[in-house]
């Protein structure tokens, strides 16, 4: 047996078992031992001087060689059906795989053990450039790759390592697979600086298609052994390479895809997130009318625990207002947008006032895809606003106006400049003892009614109602004024022009005059009172001046010096002495309300309303 069947009878053993293989090695054991035995009788008949007949030892020995043939031909197809069982296995084994890491482990790994290959890698083609230089996985090179798919040297003996640009874009330009058993003497890449610097021998390089498209190269080398790849390693290694390139191909697209997943997801996630962080409660219903989406927002104003979807937006209300199913109907069927107010009867909240604003969503396929309803809880906005409308008959409209929007530290207490103005009915003690309760209150709501009139025309606080008398403030912080004395001073000229049209509707018994007093000087102004009852009130030398100038006034309007000094250029007044000063030493004048000298009160309040929209 020569030394190459043997070493093909190596190879050859651990396949599965073969009659013809067993029957071809008996016979070639059995022309060996027929030579043997011819040979030692040739001897023995030569010692005799006698000879085998002629060529029967060549005959044996021919037939011993086409036995010998025989038998490594058989072992060499055992060998590669051995290597295309094996190969079959690790194609299906690699196609059935979808990371792409494993896969390309499991290519370069097979590649290595088919050609008996010393290093090799595989190269695949850049998606944004289209050039052959991202590394996607090598074994038996001293390099690393980084994520961007670049090689980089580990050692100084690895620097020097190129790429062999020609043998990787000859492969890519023709598209056939490449074979070289010494590629020092082949004139194509003698002259390359990877294979010169490292002497490489035996080079074999496998384009990767996929749909007749190039997608990538196996490269594989070996620096020792010319020879080392015949066509037999080629043929398998292009046919591997078929499987490997579809099983790439498919981890490329299925990484693609779940990344483009793990974005959607992100996204999704993300969109949830600022969903259920809408403070508006936002529903979308399906063709049944099923709650298809709900965020946290919906669940509380429904009063649902847990989630809503695929409820019935019925069962979800408990029952559903025939305003809002007609609403419903009447978007689904003409695709406008509608907005309505329901009132409804939770079963856990009870009645609820909704704005509920309706679209029709994006259809699908020729169908509406269903409805989104945007709702707003404003039962609390229709309470307060019924507390308003009650409480405008007790308040003051200035402090109604600004209800909205003071502070609370506004209110809590406050020391600035304002003009206060006191008001009394003259001759109401005498008046009172005449007449019955019932008709004395009627009277006395007349005037008390034309004073707090005309202290609203000119946006005062009417402060306080003590009997007969009426209180207004200008220039609080519930209705700031930069004007406020002549607002001051012009209201009480207005209660003194409205009292005499008055006059002329009464009996003559019941008619009385007012006395006014103005200050215009500081005040603390705030809410007075205990825990269970406030009122917003002013305490200060303002209120304390305008009382004693009411006292003094007997149907007329009474002004400070603080005041006039402010109102001289509007109004004609004239000075007159004090007779009740209430142990104020500094108290002796004030001066008396004549008659406005250029504008009309109408003009006044014009300009006056103007100069507030400007400072709005």
């Amino acid at each position: 047996m020569t030394d190459e069947t043997a070493k093909l009878d190596d190879l050859g053993k651990g396949t599965l078992p073969s009659t013809s293989q067993e029957a071809a090695r008996k016979l070639v054991a059995r022309a060996e031992e027929l030579v043997a035995l011819l040979q030692n009788q040739r001897e023995t008949l030569r010692l005799r001087g006698m000879n085998l007949p002629t060529g029967t030892l060549e005959t044996v020995v021919n037939v011993k060689a086409r036995l010998e043939g025989v038998n490594k031909q058989i072992l060499t197809t055992l060998i590669e059906l051995r290597t295309l069982r094996a190969l079959a296995d690790t194609t299906a084994l690699i196609s059935g795989n979808l990371d792409l890491d494993e896969v390309l482990n499991q290519v370069i790994e097979t590649v290595i053990s088919l050609t008996g290959a010393e290093r090799g890698y595989v190269v695949l083609k850049n998606r944004e450039t289209g050039e052959f230089d991202h590394f996607a996985v090598a074994r038996g090179l001293d390099i690393t790759i980084d994520e961007r798919g670049m090689a980089q040297a580990k050692t100084s003996q690895a620097r020097d390592f190129v790429i062999s640009r020609t043998i990787i874009a000859d492969v890519a330009a023709t598209g056939q697979a490449l074979l070289t058993n010494n590629a020092q003497n082949d004139p194509r890449y003698a002259e390359q600086k990877s294979v010169v610097g490292f002497a490489l021998r035996s080079v074999i390089a496998v384009p990767l298609k996929v749909r007749d498209e190039i997608i990538g190269i196996v490269y594989c080398d070996n620096r020792m052994i010319s020879g080392m790849f015949q066509q037999r390693e080629l043929d398998m290694l292009a046919a591997f390479a078929d499987q490997a390139a579809v099983a790439i191909d498919n981890a490329r697209l299925f990484m693609g895809i779940r990344e483009r997943l793990n974005e959607m997801t992100s996204l999704n996630q993300l969109l949830e997130r600022i969903f259920d962080s809408i403070p508006t409660a936002v529903v979308s219903l399906d063709n049944r009318d099923l709650i298809s989406t709900a965020n946290r927002a919906a669940e509380h104003l429904f009063g649902r625990e847990g989630s809503l979807v695929g409820t019935a937006i019925a069962n979800a209300l408990g029952s559903l207002p025939e305003s809002l199913y007609n609403a419903m109907r009447f978007v689904t069927n003409s695709g406008q947008s509608n907005l309505i107010e329901v009132e409804i009867d939770l079963p856990k909240r009870g009645v609820r006032y909704w704005t509920v604003v309706l679209s029709v969503l994006p259809a699908v396929r020729d169908q509406s895809a269903g409805l989104a309803l945007v709702i707003d809880d404003i039962t609390e906005q229709r309470a307060r606003e019924r507390q308003l409308t009650e409480a405008a008959r007790y308040l003051p409209t200035a402090l109604l106006k600004n209800l909205r929007t003071v502070a609370a530290q506004d209110v809590a207490g406050q020391e600035r400049e304002i003009t206060a103005m006191s008001c009394d009915v003259r001759g109401f003690t005498a008046f009172s003892e005449r007449l019955d309760p019932a008709d004395l209150m009627r009277v006395i709501n007349r005037y008390i009614s034309l004073a707090s009139d005309a202290i609203n025309l000119y946006e005062g606080v009417v402060d306080k109602y003590l009997g007969d008398a009426v209180t207004g403030l200008f220039n609080t912080q519930l209705n700031p004024q930069r004007d406020h004395a002549i607002r001051a001073v012009s209201a009480g000229m207005a209660m003194l022009s409205d009292l005499q049209a008055l006059h002329e509707t009464m009996p003559e018994e019941q008619r009385l005059f007012y006395g006014i007093g103005i200050h215009t000087g500081t005040a603390v102004l705030g809410n007075v009172g205990g825990s269970s009852r406030k009122e917003f009130g002013a305490l200060g030398e303002a209120m304390v001046i305008s009382k004693i100038l009411q006292e003094n006034a007997r149907g007329v309007i009474l002004i400070s010096e603080e005041t006039y000094a402010q109102i001289q250029d509007s109004f004609e007044c004239e000075h007159v002495p004090l007779e009740k000063s209430k142990n104020r030493p500094d108290l002796t004048h004030a001066y008396r309300v004549v008659k406005r000298s250029r504008r009309t009160t109408t003009n006044l309040l014009l300009e006056a309303l103007l100069d507030d929209d400007d400072d709005a």
